[in-house]
């Protein structure tokens, strides 16, 4: 592993995005002059304290900042070993973790002087932060999402909507995140003036995976925090779900330089590792470039992009962020997979013992201590981040369950 000094001079990427061999900026050449005005115009921020004053406030008063770090007793009981806390941001506005970023996001784009917002979304928990962040400010709202994905989240559809978003169901290829994501690509390209890309994960292009990460990383600061308080000490594990990585970035970055703090990241295994069947970038993937960042990616030997396959909608994805590519390589995170029928047992799980329905994403992660508390000590600490609530999930997850209405 490398040491806690190496991470802490090379957390951040260079100056040209990369972290390591990973990132950078793979844009058309009309792309490449509004990335580097955002890039200096975030840097700018984060040194202005004005921006964050601006910001604190919302996501204390607007987003519900802190969220609680809750000890899961009866989960912990059940299992036998670790102590499991969850890092509740499924009870953050709008039920997810990205507000974090949108929030963000729109402020940046308001000091810009945009007036158009765009963005892609996939299970619609950032789409509806999106929309949500875009009312707040009175600008118009573009959402693009795979037309499979809207059938799956409906409700989310309808949220967005209500919130006054126009949402484009993308026909092309799959129809999930990966032409979302084109189809939003193709609109900023075109309308670069007006309008500004919320990207939803950290991925893509620099500044983005920076950018995202940075306003994620209040997930693992205040759980940082939390847990000294009521443990007196760190967690021994983290474990996130990683579609394009961006609430396990959030969780992981405050503890990097903690050499005693072992991460996991858990990938969608979907119906097992077998090509097209899955999106775990980690078990089948190679190094390439796709929607301009250099990361792993499920493709064919001919570069040709793979279908994936996922019952949660978020980490249906055939790319991972690039600084997660860099901390595999570095061998400081570990990166695992969960099956759909693992991530449905977790979802059920924490609903019964618990009380607490967790989106389909999250309960990979869940599904991932599941697996690994029962093989620690009841002195062991580790900290899920419950990264969404499953509302929206509930109408799919009791169809493959079987779960039927009352006679």
């Amino acid at each position: 592993m490398t040491s806690a000094t190496d991470f802490a001079s090379t957390a951040m990427p260079d100056s040209t995005g990369h972290f390591g061999p990973f990132g950078g900026r793979y844009v058309p050449e009309t792309l490449v002059h509004p990335l580097q005005q955002l890039e200096d115009e975030y840097w700018r921020a984060q040194q202005d304290p004005e921006f964050q004053r601006e910001l604190d406030y919302y996501l204390k008063e607007f987003v519900g900042r802190p969220t609680p770090l809750y000890f899961a007793e009866r989960l912990t009981k059940a299992l036998g070993g670790a102590r499991i806390y969850l890092k509740r941001e499924d009870l953050l506005h709008t039920g997810a973790h990205k507000i974090n970023n949108a929030m963000g996001q729109v402020l940046l784009a308001k000091r810009m002087g945009k007036t158009r917002i765009i963005a892609e979304t996939g299970a619609g928990q950032h789409g509806v932060a999106t929309a949500t962040v875009s009312a707040m400010f009175g600008m118009k709202c573009v959402i693009y999402m795979g037309a499979v994905d809207c059938k799956r989240q409906e409700l989310n559809v309808y949220r967005m909507k209500m919130l006054g978003a126009e949402v484009v169901p993308v026909k092309a290829g799959q129809q999930t995140l990966k032409e979302a994501v084109n189809e939003a690509m193709r609109d900023w390209v075109t309308n670069v003036r007006s309008t500004h890309y919320i990207l939803g994960t950290a991925y893509g292009a620099h500044p983005y995976p920076v950018m995202v990460r940075n306003f994620h990383r209040i997930i693992g600061d205040e759980a940082r925090a939390q847990i000294l308080e009521c443990e007196k000490r760190l967690p021994d594990l983290l474990i996130a779900c990683v579609g394009g990585g961006s609430n396990a970035i959030g969780l992981f970055y405050p503890f990097l330089n903690d050499s005693s703090v072992r991460m996991l990241g858990v990938e969608a295994g979907g119906e097992g590792i077998q090509p097209e069947k899955h999106a775990a970038r980690f078990q089948g993937g190679s190094l390439g470039v796709l929607q301009g960042t250099r990361s792993y990616i499920l493709q064919d030997e001919f570069g040709q992009i793979q279908l994936t396959h996922s019952v949660s909608a978020g980490l249906d994805y055939a790319a991972v962020g690039p600084e997660h590519a860099w901390l595999k390589d570095q061998n400081r995170v570990e990166y695992t997979y969960a099956t759909d029928t693992e991530a449905l047992d977790g979802f059920l799980r924490l609903a019964k013992m618990e009380g607490i329905i967790p989106a389909l994403e999250s309960a990979h992660a869940v599904a991932g201590a599941i697996q690994r508390a029962p093989t620690m000590s009841k002195d062991a600490v580790i900290i899920v981040n419950l990264s969404g609530r499953g509302d929206k999930d509930v109408m799919q997850a009791a169809q493959k369950l079987g779960i039927g209405l009352p006679d």
